[in-house]
């Protein structure tokens, strides 16, 4: 998926499993993560992991990190020197993605049977999310919490006619890489 033509270029990009409520395709969610950062962010260097976590891990990430008490979907760690900015600050530098994000399969799971959804559309939902916190969107302000769920929803349909999210499912373990 990666421009062949720049193998300078440093793109890490692991995904990790660490829950057992749902099984996951992490090399299809890999994949989408692979093409929102190389696409729509234009991202010129990565170094991420993805970890899929359950609720207890999340609550206490949240607890820990941000003193907030019970389970969250997504909670984003961006280990950069300087954060970038979601309106241009670094407009003339492709940008910059590294750090971690943690997701609650088991968030997804009871946020789509809300929505009416499936959970591995909630999943890409979340990667989206958390790739958008990366690239220095911020949703704790009304205004900015419109803007960036209005690129995480364009960005999702552009997602689902690329891939095929039903297939974050998997039926046996031995996809589950």
């Amino acid at each position: 998926m990666r421009n062949a033509q720049s193998p300078a270029r440093r793109w890490v990009l692991v995904v990790r499993n660490r829950q057992r409520t749902r099984r996951v395709n992490t090399k299809l969610l890999r994949e989408l993560a692979d093409w929102v950062l190389e696409g729509p962010l234009r991202a010129s260097e990565v170094e991420l992991c993805v970890h899929l976590v359950g609720e207890a891990e999340i609550s206490a990430l949240n607890w820990d990190f941000l003193e907030h008490a019970g389970s969250t979907d997504v909670i984003t760690f961006d280990q950069r020197e300087e954060p970038q900015s979601a309106t241009g600050a670094r407009a003339e530098a492709a940008p910059v993605f590294h750090g971690e994000i943690f997701i609650s399969v088991d968030d997804a799971v009871a946020q789509a049977k809300r929505f009416r959804t499936t959970w591995q559309s909630e999943l890409a939902r979340y990667v989206i999310h958390g790739l958008l916190h990366l690239a220095g969107h911020d949703d704790l302000q009304p205004t900015a919490r419109q803007r960036m769920k209005r690129q995480e929803n364009r960005l999702l349909k552009l997602a689902t006619a690329e891939f095929p999210l039903r297939c974050l499912a998997i039926c046996n373990l031995q996809s589950a890489i």
